[in-house]
């Protein structure tokens, strides 16, 4: 009898998932048990269904997928977590790597290349694609000081105000982060003041341009 290995797709793109989902169900041990169409429902339809593999992209609405990763993880450490994304920034990878994703594929990987990380996966080796395996061994280039100086200041905002950010990102308004986040509008300004100090941002416009240039948001949203 086959083992079936349920599967979760997490990608704002329509086309993209059905795309997945036709590739991976031509596998007779591949089932498609879900689809979530930004990190918050990624997270709920993860608890709820408990899934063998989640396909995770990065830049989606409301909570980006590196977020939605890390809340998973430590809830569903069993369930094994792909990172299928455009954005190739070192400093994700070993950010996600650290949080014990399974693997990390660029969009343009092949369809083999797929099936085999989520078989990987499941033997618990991570497969990374071969430029992402050169991003990571290119040790000896200089660091770009300007980007890790930008990834150093993200991660030290709270989580909240991540989620925060990840909005104005969005171009989203104060009125609408705090009926979306159910608090004050005087709270969200407060989280913003917070967040251009964190990140040495003068004005909320950067902040947008900021969250595009981190790969937060995909900008032809």
């Amino acid at each position: 009898m086959i083992e079936i290995i349920r599967i979760l797709l997490a990608d704002d793109h329509t086309i993209v998932r059905q795309g997945m989902a036709r590739l991976l169900e031509e596998q007779p041990d591949l089932k498609i048990v879900g689809e979530a169409t930004n990190g918050q429902v990624a997270i709920e339809q993860a608890f709820a269904l408990k899934p063998d593999i989640i396909i995770m992209d990065i830049a989606m609405p409301r909570m980006n997928g590196i977020e939605a990763t890390k809340k998973i993880r430590k809830q569903l450490p069993k369930t094994k977590i792909l990172i299928l994304s455009m954005y190739s920034h070192e400093h994700y990878i070993h950010q996600l790597l650290e949080t014990g994703i399974s693997g990390y594929l660029l969009k343009d990987s092949s369809g083999r290349d797929i099936i085999k990380a989520i078989r990987s996966a499941m033997q618990n080796i991570t497969f990374l694609s071969p430029s992402i395996s050169k991003v990571l061994g290119e040790t000896h280039c200089p660091p770009n000081l300007k980007g890790a100086s930008i990834a150093e200041r993200y991660n030290q905002l709270s989580n909240r105000e991540r989620e925060v950010f990840q909005l104005i990102g969005e171009g989203k308004s104060t009125r609408d982060i705090a009926d979306l986040l159910c608090v004050s509008i005087s709270t969200i300004k407060s989280h913003r003041a917070n967040i251009m100090e964190k990140l040495n941002i003068d004005s909320p416009a950067k902040l947008i341009h900021l969250a595009i240039q981190l790969g937060l948001v995909d900008p032809s949203l």
